[in-house]
């Protein structure tokens, strides 16, 4: 269940997310206003968040949803039924918490292991 608390609707990067014992707290970046919360109906205690483009997933003890992160909607759920339970570990390509570019991480991780073994990225053996 979600709750937004004064009805406005943020924008994504305007917001901070927090997770802990079951609940899921949107925070304004610049006062630390509560924009939203939402606890999760099964599992507790540690939650893993990650955010996924213009999705928020969110896994409590093995149960899995995927919230909107400007309004704290549930989207889905997933109960993961037979995969166990504990603390998630998240991932996805779109996912982070700030804008990665990919190639250019990439690109840069090349650079440095070429330094590292005296060579020049991009360099033919």
């Amino acid at each position: 269940m979600s709750r937004t608390i004064d009805g406005s609707s943020p924008r994504l990067d305007d917001l901070v997310f927090v997770g802990f014992n079951r609940r899921v707290v949107a925070l304004d970046r610049y006062s630390g206003e509560i924009r939203w919360d939402w606890k999760a109906s099964k599992g507790g205690g540690f939650v893993s968040i990650l955010i996924d483009g213009d999705r928020l997933i969110v896994n409590c003890q093995g149960y899995t949803w995927c919230l909107d992160p400007l309004s704290g909607e549930e989207v889905w759920f997933q109960p993961l039924k037979g995969y166990g339970t504990g603390i998630a570990g998240l991932a996805s390509l779109r996912g982070g918490s700030s804008s990665i570019d990919v190639s250019a991480a990439a690109s840069h991780h090349a650079a440095a292991e070429a330094a590292a073994s005296g060579g020049t990225a991009g360099a033919a053996s």
